[in-house]
């Protein structure tokens, strides 16, 4: 499956075939399709792989030491950019072929899912420590999730001559959502540990 996420993020979903990944692992097709019966199954776990992979590093379900804030500051300063094209990339192919492979469309609604509930949580203790203030965690964390992914639509265009108001369009959206004052997710310490 690591395979498979690797060829998914950097080629694309429609490079993920029995053969192509039977090829990468040097082993006969026949094997992969013991495990996966179709290309479609293949496709939708390589998905889940990469996109579970990708909210692990940028939100970790598992946070011991820091701050809802520091570990949403990391979050947006892990999530802009180049480094994250590739997920962003993924994410927009993946939701292009979910309109005709349903087990990916549930894939991609579990991912979802997945990404609310765990950026609803992190707003969750934020507003329990006081750090955070809003009536509504999940409104405020789909919010800042649509405004993640409206700009990672644009991971194969020119981003260049971006207004920096463009740029921190996530991170203002999520102060002022959160209750924040201007710059309160900018100039974060990280959390302390590994990361």
């Amino acid at each position: 499956m690591e395979t498979a996420a690797r060829v998914a993020l950097t080629e694309g979903l429609e490079c993920v075939t029995l053969r192509r990944i039977a090829d990468e692992l040097a082993v006969r097709p026949g094997l992969i399709s013991h495990y996966f019966p179709s290309a479609e199954d293949l496709v939708a776990e390589a998905f889940s792989v990469a996109s579970t992979g990708e909210l692990d590093a940028l939100l970790p379900a598992d946070r011991p030491d820091g701050t809802p804030t520091q570990y949403l500051a990391r979050y947006f300063a892990l999530s802009a950019g180049e480094a994250y094209d590739d997920i962003s990339r993924l994410w927009i192919n993946a939701r292009h072929l979910s309109r005709y492979r349903p087990v990916l469309r549930d894939r991609v609604a579990e991912q979802e899912r997945a990404s609310d509930d765990r950026l609803e949580g992190l707003i969750r203790e934020g507003v329990e420590r006081g750090e955070f203030r809003t009536d509504d965690p999940r409104t405020a964390a789909i919010q800042i999730l649509v405004v993640l992914d409206g700009l990672g639509a644009h991971a194969n265009t020119d981003r260049s001559n971006r207004p920096e108001a463009v740029t921190r369009m996530a991170v203002t959206t999520a102060e002022r959502a959160l209750g924040l004052p201007h710059g309160a997710l900018t100039d974060v310490p990280p959390p302390p540990g590994p990361h």
